[in-house]
């Protein structure tokens, strides 16, 4: 039995004329081109849209040195910077037309950083410095007359290791080495604390500190564990050639197999009135002893 057609609207048209409806893709779907953020000098940038830095992948830096001496750094991987526009002019085109440049009020960057991060207007994402090979340092440097390595016996205070780097980078030091499991993470804080010089100092992370000290004997490296109960002053115990300074964690100091593995130990003289110094104080004034003693 045949029932009447009694819709009121038009009817449809099922002939040879009407398109197929489109299907879903069963793949990956299909991705839309980037549209490219225009650098500061007008050419195409990095794609747009980018999203904060995940755990564990990229972070943000922040800080005019840190910030610069990333974005000169080669050995960057880089992704945006969110910059005041007095941050821009400080910092310059040249080196930011590396990347997509957001202008920012200095209220809106402190929303991306941690609590109380000190920016200076500037912060950019990077993702952490791959460790240099240790061999490759010391063939580059072959030329140097005393060549200095810091080791870090488990430092983990990312603003004492900072600080340490920046004495570094000021008094000629080729490497700082620290073991992979017990170092602070190449953080924003610690690169701000470091003033640019974690871009400037390969920062060479190890499994293992004795065997390491023991690599840098083989290549002529004479050892140096800074210890507050050491044989010797650091000025009496400078050798005449290449050193591998020493310097063990804010609490406990130098584990025993680390120190076994050093040909020397010295202390720094100090008043009585005092107990000790900061690891990064005596990072100073022991690699001033080295560089005074290279002078002479």
């Amino acid at each position: 039995m045949r029932h009447k057609d009694t819709s009121k609207g038009p009817k449809r048209d099922f002939g040879k004329s009407r398109r197929p409806a489109p299907t879903k893709s069963r793949g990956k779907p299909e991705k839309k081109p980037a549209v490219l953020a225009p650098r500061l000098d007008g050419s195409p940038g990095r794609p747009s849209g980018d999203r904060p830095p995940a755990a564990g992948s990229g972070q943000w830096l922040y800080g005019l040195h840190a910030v610069e001496a990333a974005l000169a750094n080669p050995r960057r991987r880089l992704g945006r910077a969110c910059l005041t526009p007095r941050a821009v002019e400080l910092i310059g085109e040249k080196l930011l037309n590396r990347v997509r440049v957001d202008l920012l009020e200095p209220g809106a960057i402190d929303k991306l950083l941690p609590a109380g991060a000190v920016h200076q207007g500037a912060a950019l994402e990077a993702w952490p410095l791959k460790t240099r090979d240790l061999d490759g340092i010391l063939a580059e440097s072959s030329g140097v007359a005393r060549r200095v390595v810091l080791v870090l016996d488990q430092l983990t205070d990312p603003h004492n290791v900072g600080a340490i780097l920046r004495t570094a980078a000021a008094f000629g030091v080729i490497a700082v080495v620290v073991q992979d499991r017990n170092a602070p993470p190449q953080s924003g804080t610690l690169a701000k604390a470091a003033s640019g010089a974690l871009d400037l100092i390969p920062y060479v992370e190890v499994v293992n500190i004795a065997r390491t000290l023991d690599h840098l004997a083989e290549n002529g490296f004479w050892r140096i564990a800074l210890t507050g109960d050491g044989e010797q002053s650091i000025a009496d115990a400078v050798p005449v050639g290449d050193v591998a300074l020493v310097l063990g964690s804010e609490g406990a100091g130098i584990r025993r197999l680390v120190r076994e593995h050093c040909e020397a130990a010295a202390f720094i003289p100090i008043a009585k009135t005092v107990e000790s110094l900061n690891v990064s104080n005596a990072a100073a004034v022991a690699l001033y002893e080295l560089s005074r003693a290279r002078s002479e």
